[in-house]
């Protein structure tokens, strides 16, 4: 079982690489994926038996090569198929190249191929699908069930996807910093989906926000000076720490004030800490490292009642003229009723306009600080307008049950 684990270890940590490879050798996204779809299967199969390759990934890119040159030239008439395969495959397509090489194939590949999933021609839940099928290495079933939608709805994604990338030549793009925030925001949305379901009976997807804490440190070992990649891989791991703590025995949300902080995971705290603070030392914070001060300031508290709060909020006063939007306003509103009582976060809740955006949330908060500010009845109310709201069915319970206690 162990040999078995590392073997799918191995192979998950070289498929992104392996597809860079030879799509920036061949192009034909689609016809490449299959080619190495086949040769992890090859691998899967053999390496468990006879022993891991000295060069695995070369193993990889020798068998899809091949794969793929026999793809090509059952596409074409005899004539066309074989000047197609004379002109596409390289002299190294069937022999692992040497250490250094110029055409060696890298971890920047696994960026290049992020980059091609995160076009800005493709919705963020085209982003987000590809992102997993071609650099995360999960199939489409696996996709399908972590976003709760039929495998043939995910398949169509995927596959319209692929047809807006089809053609475009392989490798970073001009001016690729200004690509950047898109693909973290792509990781982004894929660890909070797996933090926090948006529906479904578990409260979390752990498979899938530990996918995303993978592939940001794949873009950390690539870019390891730039400060938003740093403070994004900080986010995740302090916030994915407390993981262990936020559901109870039956499977029940637990708050963060309620949470018992020995099982958070230290390690992962002081990664992260770590990580934010070399970052916040290099120049002006952006939105990922404020968000990962944020959530530094409550991992590290020893205990709920001495969380600073007056750091949070000057934390959040400088995220919010960043990024004005919903959530984060939201959660500074939660902020200011630390700091300056429950009255004083009600009214910044009546400054926000867009409370579609903010989802139930807006309502669950609002329950929140009527509660604590003595008003029984429209906490109830809120309380259950939330419950309503949220496709959670963890959530759902957490809040009836606090509408419930208030009941007279």
């Amino acid at each position: 079982m162990r040999a078995t684990t590392e073997v799918e270890d191995l192979l998950r940590l070289h498929a992104p690489q392996v597809l860079g490879a030879l799509v920036r050798r061949y192009g034909h996204f689609d016809a490449a994926e299959d080619a190495v779809q086949e040769a992890l299967l090859a691998a899967a199969g053999q390496w468990p038996l006879k022993g891991l390759p000295d060069n695995p990934r070369g193993w990889l890119i020798r068998v899809a090569s091949r794969r793929l040159v026999d793809s090509l030239r059952a596409e074409e008439a005899r004539r066309l198929r074989e000047e197609r395969v004379a002109a596409l495959t390289p002299r190294d397509a069937f022999t692992a190249p040497p250490p250094g090489a110029d055409r060696a194939p890298s971890e920047d590949d696994t960026l290049s191929l992020l980059f091609l999933c995160c076009r800005p021609e493709l919705t963020p839940p085209a982003q987000i699908a590809l992102t997993l099928r071609a650099v995360g290495g999960l199939t489409t079933a696996e996709i399908a069930r972590a976003y709760l939608v039929p495998e043939a709805t995910m398949a169509q994604r995927i596959s319209r996807a692929k047809q807006r990338v089809k053609g475009v030549s392989f490798g970073r793009p001009d001016h690729w910093e200004e690509r950047l925030p898109a693909v973290l925001h792509t990781l982004y949305l894929i660890f909070n989906e797996g933090y926090t379901a948006t529906s479904g009976a578990a409260l979390q997807r752990a498979e899938l926000a530990g996918e995303a804490i993978r592939l940001t440190r794949m873009v950390h070992r690539l870019l390891p000076e730039d400060r938003e990649v740093t403070g994004l891989l900080a986010l995740m791991l302090l916030t994915d720490a407390r993981r262990a703590a936020r559901t109870g025995p039956h499977g029940e949300l637990v708050p963060l004030d309620e949470q018992d902080r020995g099982l958070w995971d230290k390690a992962a705290v002081e990664e992260g800490v770590a990580l934010v603070t070399a970052a916040l030392s290099r120049g002006r914070a952006g939105p990922y490292q404020l968000r990962a001060a944020i959530a530094a300031v409550h991992d590290e508290a020893p205990s709920a009642a001495e969380t600073d709060w007056r750091e949070i909020l000057g934390l959040y006063d400088v995220l919010v003229r960043l990024v004005p939007g919903p959530v984060e306003r939201l959660n500074r509103a939660v902020a200011v009723a630390m700091v300056h009582g429950p009255r004083a976060g009600l009214a910044e809740l009546g400054l926000l306009e867009d409370e579609q955006a903010a989802g139930h949330r807006l309502d669950a908060v609002r329950g929140h600080l009527l509660e604590r500010a003595g008003d029984t009845a429209a906490a109830q109310a809120a309380y259950e307008s939330a419950a309503r709201k949220t496709l959670s069915l963890p959530e759902q319970r957490y809040l009836h049950a606090r509408a419930a206690r208030l009941k007279p």
